[in-house]
């Protein structure tokens, strides 16, 4: 049965922070959690989804320090390259044909199904979009990465990334209404592989000039190969 809860112990050590200063933030509310029988606990869902907001104010060192200390149990995922490992030839899309939020999230989740391990599409689609609507994944330098809220290893078999990048920028809930065309689809099956995984994405849209080449692609190989090259380089990086 997957964990519902961290103790402060546990959360201090998965943040790699001091459990004093985690227990200050629980108690000015600044970290989502409530005290049971005179102790912390902290719901693991509201931590994954608070964390994901910390991590878009994170530099890339930060979030490297975070990666390290998450270790996923995902038999297929390689914790050096968490990314490549999880993203195929086949799950990459260029030029992904879509105008809309819906139609790209829709073509996304048709591209992650040429693995045949998505088994129930419109559940993907359906907890997607939910997640949209509490919040957009989209950044503020044209990239979005948009998943389910909480895993959903029912609708899956195996945890899956897929990349689409559209003719030209669509909006998607962007920071100051700005435009969007690079899009990550992250599809887990726990909450470590998925934190570790955008952890790596963050990383890697911080990595100078990434982006840049990666808009230039004008093939899916293309596009493939870039990202995994420049998984590679991170997982070199000190």
């Amino acid at each position: 049965m997957a964990q519902d809860s961290y103790t402060l112990e546990e959360l201090a050590r998965r943040l790699g922070r001091d459990q004093r200063e985690i227990e200050r933030l629980a108690q000015r509310g600044r970290i989502p959690g409530r005290k049971v029988g005179g102790r912390w606990q902290f719901n693991v869902n509201e931590i994954t989804h608070w964390l994901e907001q910390e991590m878009r104010e994170l530099s890339a060192s930060e979030l490297g320090e975070l990666e390290r200390r998450i270790e996923s149990t995902d038999a297929g995922i390689d914790q050096e390259v968490p990314v490549s490992s999880l993203l195929r030839e086949e799950t990459v899309q260029v030029p992904l044909l879509a105008k809309t939020k819906r139609s790209v999230l829709e073509g996304l989740i048709e591209v992650a199904g040429r693995t045949w391990q998505i088994w129930s599409p419109a559940d993907v689609l359906r907890a997607v979009l939910q997640r949209e609507e509490m919040m957009s994944t989209a950044f503020a330098n044209g990239v979005a990465i948009p998943h389910p809220r909480n895993p959903l290893p029912e609708a899956y078999g195996e945890s899956i990334i897929a990349f689409g990048n559209t003719i030209q920028g669509i909006p998607f809930g962007a920071p100051r209404r700005g435009l969007t065309d690079l899009f990550f689809l992250v599809l887990c099956r726990d909450t470590a592989t998925h934190l570790k995984v955008l952890a790596r994405l963050g990383r890697l849209i911080q990595k100078p000039g990434f982006l840049e080449t990666l808009r230039e692609c004008q093939t899916s190989s293309e596009a493939y190969r870039v990202i995994c090259e420049a998984d590679e380089e991170l997982s070199s990086e000190a």
